[in-house]
C-alpha cells in the first residue's frame, strides 16, 4: 500500500516555470527532510557540522559509482544515501543502486563505517528504508526519514571496535558488520520463564518472538476472549523492552474505559525476574491529553487519540470514549495523515493493537502505518481484513472451544424465551387508548385511537413500547432462574442485559427492578448517557461489589471489559455483525477462582458455565463479516456530528448534517433557539446551517472555511443540545397488547451438548469400572466394601481432569434438562458425595436421580421408624431421648457428607462444640459403636 507522507507535490516552481516529474519528487523530499530535522546542501556549499544532520544533495561517489542523489552526514560523519526517484517507480528494484552508493564514499572522508549504513530510496510519496546495521538487512516501508538523532542513537550502540573511521590512515576493511540493534538483541534474548503462564499465553509469546527474530513487520495474535491476551500482551512488552531494549511501545485501544482497564494490569504484573511491578520498573503512561511523556516505557492510547495527536488537534472527551470502530466508519475517504515533527516516526518500536478487528480500517491504518514500528495484533475474532492487513502472520490461533477445553474459557447453554409480541408485533384496535411519549421530557399522555395501531416487531422499542413484551421475558427470567437456568442458586447470578437503545434500556431496568421487587442498587442502566457517577466507577461496582446484580447496557460493556463473575449474558436487541456477536458473548466467558466468585455471588460454588438467554432470536439469525455502512447507509444525525467533531469535512457530510439542521428549524420554538444560541456563543440554527452551505460553496470554499463552518460542533455539549431537541419527537406506549409466552426453554444445541455429557460420563463408566474404586464398590452390590469418601474423591479428581472437565453441579443440571420428571432436588447446591447418586442412576441402580443427603435423611427416617416399633414392641418407651436424637442427626448430616463416621470425627466441627466425644460417650454409653456402625451400613446404602 502506497501512502502520502509529506505536502502535496509540487508541480511549478515559485516562479511558475512547470517541474520535472523528478524535480517534483526533489522538492517533496527537501520537505521531509527539513521536517524531519535535516539541513539540506547543495555539494558547493557544504558545512557538514551546520547541524547534527546534514543532507548533501548531488554528491560525487568514486569511481565508478556515480552521483549519491543525497549524502546524510550524522555528527559530521558520513552515514547514509538517499536515492530519489519520481514518484511511481517501484523502489525495491532501486536497492541495488542505493547499495552501490553506500559503497562509493571516496577515501578519507570521515564516516561511521563502510559500508554506509544506511539507505533510503523514495520517491517524496513513497519512501523505503534498510538498516545495514541489522543482521540480515532488509529494506521496508517508511513513512518519511527519520531523525538524524535516532540515525546516530542506532550508531552509537556500534561496540567499540566498530567506531568511526576518521579518515586517517588505512581504511578499516569493507566488511558487514552486525551491530547491537534491536533486532540482533532479540536473537540473544533469555529463555522465557513459564511460572504464572498458560499453555496457550506461553505458545503465543514464543511465536511472536520468532515472528520479530524472523524481521517480520506485522503479527496477529488471536486468543479467546477471556483467555489473558492482555496479560501475554504485557509480558512480551516486559521481554522486549527488559532483553531486547525496546525503547518505547505503543499499546493501543479503541475506548478509554479499556485504557483504564489495561493500566490496571499493567500496575498488577510483577515481573518474572524480581520482585518489582511493571510500573515499579518502568513508567506506563495512559495518555488522556495529547502530551506525550517522553520518559515513559509504555504509552497507553485510544487511537482516535493518537489520530487527533498526529493531526495536531485535540480530541473531545466523549470520542475518546466513542468505539473507534464507529468512528472510522463514518468517513468516506480517510483524512490523510502528513508527517507531524513534534511525533516523528521513531516515537516507537513496537505497536501492540487491542482489538485489532475493529482499529486497521480507513483512518487507523494510517495510525499504525505512520511509525515504523512493529505491528502487533490482538483479537479473539479477526476478519478476512484483519488476517490481510497482518500479511496472514497469524502466530496464535486459540479459538473458543480450545479454551474451553483447556479450562482457560467456560462453555456457555442458550436460554431461548420466545414471545408473540416479538416475533409477530400487535395491533391495538380503534377505540383504545395509547400513551404517547415526548422523547427529550419523557413527559407523557393519553390519546384515543380512530384507527387500528399496528406495528411489526423491527419498530419494538423505537417507535413502539410495548410494556408487557419487556415483562413477560424479564418474568420468564425470574420464574425460570432457580428452577430451570441456575437450579442450584438464591441468588441472582450477575447478568448482563443488551438493550437497543438509552431509553430502551430505561424502560428494561424500571421492570426489572418492579419484577424482582428489588431496589436501585439491584438494577442499574451503564451507557454513555448515565449521569451521576462515571460509567467506569459503575462497571467496576458491577465487576467487584455484590450490587448490582444486574446491569443493562446498549455497547458500553459489549466489547473489551472484564467482568469475570457475569454468568449470564441476555440478549434484548439484534445484533447483525459475527464479530460483534462474538465479543458480546464474550463477556460470560471469562473463568474466575471460585473465592473471587463468591465475593460477589456468596452461593456460587465456582463458576463452570455461562448461560446465554436469547429474547430475540439472536444465536440462530445468520450474521455477515461485512462492517457497519460500507453499503453507505442512512447515518443518524448523532453521527454525522462526530464525523464533523472527528475532523470530516467530505462533501456528502457536510451536506447531509446542513440539510438536517435546516428542517430541525421548522420544528423549533423560540426557547429551542434560545438554548442554541447560548450553547454556540450566539449562533441560531440557521445560522449552523448557512455557514455549512456557505463553505460548501465551490467558488469560495477551501479547506479552512469548511474548518471554521463546522468549528462550534465541535463542542460536544453543543451536539448533545442538538441530538436532546432533535429527539422532541413521540414514541407510542402500547399498554393494550398482553404478551404470552410462545417458548422458554434451552436450545437444541443446549439440550444435545447436555446429552453428549451424559452419554459420555456413562460411558467413562463403563470404561473405567475396574479401575476407580468407587465404580468397583457401587457396580459390586450387594457392597462387598464399604464406599469411603476417598474413593469418591478419586472419582471426583478423575472426572474434572482433561478431557472430560466435568463435576457434580454440570453432571447433575445435564440430567436435570433431559429428564426433569426423574431429577429431584434441582435447587439445592450440589456437594462430592452427589456423584454416588449420579452413579447409581447413570447404571439404572436408581429410577430417580435424588440428592445424597436427601436419600441419607430417607434412610435414616427408615432406622428411626424401626428402632421405635421394637421398642414399642418390647414395651418400652421412645427408643431415644431428645438429646440423643439431636446428636443422630449430627451423625446423619456427617455421614450424608462424609459417606460415613469414625469415633475420631467426634473431635471436630460440629460436635466439637456440644461437647465432643466425651459427650457422645456419655448419651450413647456402651452402645455407641454398635450405633455407629449401624447407622454406616444403613444411611450411604
Amino acid at each position: 500500500m502506497k501512502r502520502r507522507a509529506g505536502p502535496r507535490r509540487l508541480h511549478a516552481s515559485p516562479g511558475g516555470i512547470a517541474l520535472t516529474p523528478e524535480q517534483q519528487a526533489r522538492t517533496a523530499i527537501d520537505t521531509l527532510l527539513a521536517a524531519a530535522g535535516w539541513v539540506v546542501q547543495d555539494v558547493g556549499a557544504v558545512h557538514i557540522h551546520a547541524a547534527r544532520g546534514v543532507a548533501i544533495r548531488e554528491f560525487p561517489l568514486k569511481a565508478g559509482h556515480g552521483f549519491a542523489d543525497y549524502l546524510l552526514y550524522v555528527d559530521g560523519m558520513a552515514a547514509g544515501v538517499i536515492e530519489a526517484k519520481k514518484a511511481g517507480v517501484t523502489l525495491t528494484g532501486v536497492e541495488v543502486q542505493a547499495d552501490k552508493y553506500t559503497r562509493g564514499l571516496p577515501d578519507g572522508l570521515p564516516c561511521w563505517r563502510r559500508p554506509l549504513p544506511f539507505s533510503y530510496q523514495s520517491t517524496g510519496a513513497e519512501t523505503r528504508f534498510t538498516n545495514g546495521l541489522d543482521p540480515a538487512a532488509r529494506s521496508r516501508p517508511v513513512f518519511a526519514f527519520h531523525r538524524p538523532a535516532q540515525l546516530a542513537d542506532w550508531l552509537q550502540q556500534l561496540p567499540a571496535t566498530r567506531m568511526p573511521y576518521t579518515g586517517t590512515g588505512a581504511p578499516p576493511p569493507a566488511v558487514e558488520l552486525a551491530a547491537s540493534t534491536f533486532l540482533e538483541r532479540l536473537r540473544t534474548m533469555p529463555p522465557l520463564k513459564e511460572d504464572g503462564l498458560w499453555p496457550a499465553q506461553i505458545i503465543a509469546i514464543r511465536n511472536l518472538e520468532q515472528s520479530l527474530r524472523e524481521n517480520r513487520p506485522r503479527a496477529l495474535i488471536q486468543m479467546a476472549t477471556g483467555s489473558g491476551k492482555t496479560f501475554t500482551a504485557i509480558s512480551f512488552i516486559y521481554r522486549l523492552i527488559k532483553h531486547a531494549g525496546a525503547r518505547r511501545v505503543l499499546f493501543l485501544v479503541d475506548r478509554g474505559n479499556l485504557g483504564d482497564q489495561t493500566l490496571k494490569e499493567f500496575q498488577q504484573y510483577q515481573s518474572p525476574d524480581n520482585n518489582f511491578k511493571f510500573t515499579e520498573e518502568y513508567i506506563v503512561q495512559r495518555l488522556t491529553s495529547n502530551t506525550l511523556d517522553t520518559t515513559a516505557r509504555v504509552c497507553i492510547c485510544t487511537i482516535q487519540r493518537m489520530f487527533s495527536m498526529l493531526k495536531g488537534r485535540d480530541l473531545p472527551d466523549d470520542l475518546d470514549e466513542e468505539s473507534a470502530d464507529r468512528l472510522g466508519t463514518l468517513f468516506k475517504q480517510p483524512e490523510p495523515i502528513e508527517y507531524n515533527p513534534a511525533i516523528p516516526i521513531e516515537t516507537f518500536d513496537i505497536i501492540v493493537t487491542d482489538e485489532c478487528h475493529r482499529s486497521i480500517y480507513n483512518l487507523w491504518a494510517q495510525v499504525l502505518e505512520y511509525f515504523d514500528a512493529y505491528l502487533i495484533g490482538l483479537t479473539a475474532t479477526p476478519g478476512k481484513q484483519t488476517f490481510g492487513f497482518f500479511h496472514q502472520n497469524l502466530v496464535m490461533e486459540y479459538n473458543h472451544e480450545m479454551a474451553v477445553a483447556d479450562g482457560v474459557n467456560v462453555n456457555y447453554d442458550v436460554y431461548r424465551i420466545r414471545t408473540a409480541i416479538t416475533e409477530q408485533g400487535s395491533k391495538v384496535e380503534a377505540g383504545y387508548s395509547v400513551q404517547i411519549q415526548e422523547r427529550e421530557t419523557r413527559r407523557k399522555r393519553w390519546e384515543q385511537l380512530d384507527d387500528d395501531f399496528s406495528y411489526d416487531p423491527a419498530q419494538l422499542d423505537r417507535a413502539v413500547v410495548a410494556p408487557d413484551q419487556i415483562r413477560k421475558i424479564i418474568q420468564t427470567y425470574r420464574d425460570k432462574l432457580f428452577t430451570e437456568i441456575f437450579p442450584n442458586r438464591t441468588w441472582v447470578p450477575k447478568t448482563l442485559i443488551f438493550a437497543k437503545d438509552d431509553a430502551h434500556a430505561e424502560n428494561i431496568v424500571e421492570i426489572v427492578r418492579e419484577e424482582f421487587g428489588k431496589g436501585n442498587d439491584f438494577a442499574q442502566k451503564i451507557t454513555y448517557r448515565t449521569t451521576g457517577a462515571k460509567p467506569k466507577d459503575l462497571i467496576n461496582e458491577f465487576r467487584t461489589s455484590p450490587m448490582p446484580r444486574i446491569a443493562v447496557t446498549v455497547d458500553m460493556i459489549a466489547t473489551g471489559t472484564d467482568i469475570k463473575a457475569v454468568e449470564v449474558v441476555m440478549f434484548m436487541r439484534a445484533v447483525k455483525s459475527r464479530a460483534f456477536f462474538e465479543q458480546m458473548k464474550g463477556r460470560g466467558v471469562r473463568v474466575i477462582k471460585p473465592d473471587d466468585l463468591q465475593s460477589v455471588t456468596p452461593d456460587a460454588k465456582a463458576k463452570d458455565h455461562f448461560v446465554i438467554v436469547d429474547a430475540v432470536g439472536v444465536c440462530a439469525r445468520d450474521k455477515t463479516d461485512s462492517r457497519p455502512m460500507e453499503q453507505k447507509p442512512t447515518v443518524s444525525f448523532e453521527k454525522l456530528m462526530q464525523a464533523v467533531a472527528f475532523g470530516n469535512t467530505e462533501d456528502d457530510v457536510l451536506t447531509s448534517l446542513a440539510g438536517r439542521l435546516a428542517r430541525m428549524e421548522h420544528h423549533f420554538s423560540a426557547d429551542d433557539d434560545a438554548q442554541v444560541r447560548k450553547a454556540s456563543g450566539g449562533l441560531s440554527l440557521k445560522d449552523l446551517s448557512h455557514r455549512i452551505v456557505e463553505a460548501l460553496n465551490p467558488d469560495s470554499a477551501d479547506a479552512q472555511a469548511r474548518a471554521e463552518a463546522v468549528k462550534p460542533l465541535h463542542d460536544p455539549a453543543l451536539r448533545q443540545l442538538l441530538i436532546t431537541l432533535k429527539a422532541k419527537n413521540e414514541i407510542t406506549i402500547d399498554h393494550v397488547s398482553a404478551d404470552r409466552i410462545l417458548e422458554a426453554g434451552f436450545s437444541a444445541e443446549a439440550l444435545a451438548r447436555a446429552k453428549g455429557m451424559v452419554q459420555s460420563f456413562e460411558q467413562f463408566i463403563k470404561d473405567h469400572k475396574d479401575e476407580i474404586t468407587a465404580l468397583q464398590v457401587l457396580y459390586g452390590k450387594p457392597y462387598r466394601q464399604r464406599l469411603t469418601f476417598e474413593a469418591v474423591k478419586e472419582l471426583a479428581d478423575a472426572i474434572e481432569k482433561p478431557p472430560y472437565l466435568w463435576n457434580e453441579s454440570q453432571l447433575w443440571n445435564a440430567y436435570a434438562a433431559l429428564e426433569k420428571s426423574r431429577v429431584k432436588g434441582a435447587s439445592g447446591k450440589r456437594i462430592l458425595t452427589d456423584l454416588v447418586s449420579l452413579v447409581r442412576f447413570a447404571i439404572h441402580q436408581d429410577n430417580e436421580l435424588i440428592p445424597f443427603p436427601e436419600r441419607v435423611n430417607a434412610n435414616f427416617k427408615a432406622w428411626l421408624a424401626t428402632q421405635t416399633r421394637h421398642s414399642r414392641a418390647g414395651g418400652n418407651p421412645e427408643p431415644f431421648t431428645p438429646d440423643q436424637l439431636r446428636w443422630l442427626e449430627m451423625i446423619r448430616d456427617h455421614i450424608a457428607a462424609n459417606l460415613g463416621i469414625e469415633p475420631r470425627d467426634f473431635e471436630y466441627a460440629p460436635f466439637a462444640q456440644h461437647g465432643g466425644l466425651g459427650k457422645v460417650h456419655q448419651l450413647f454409653g456402651d452402645k455407641l459403636d454398635a450405633v455407629i456402625e449401624e447407622l454406616n451400613e444403613t444411611l450411604a446404602a
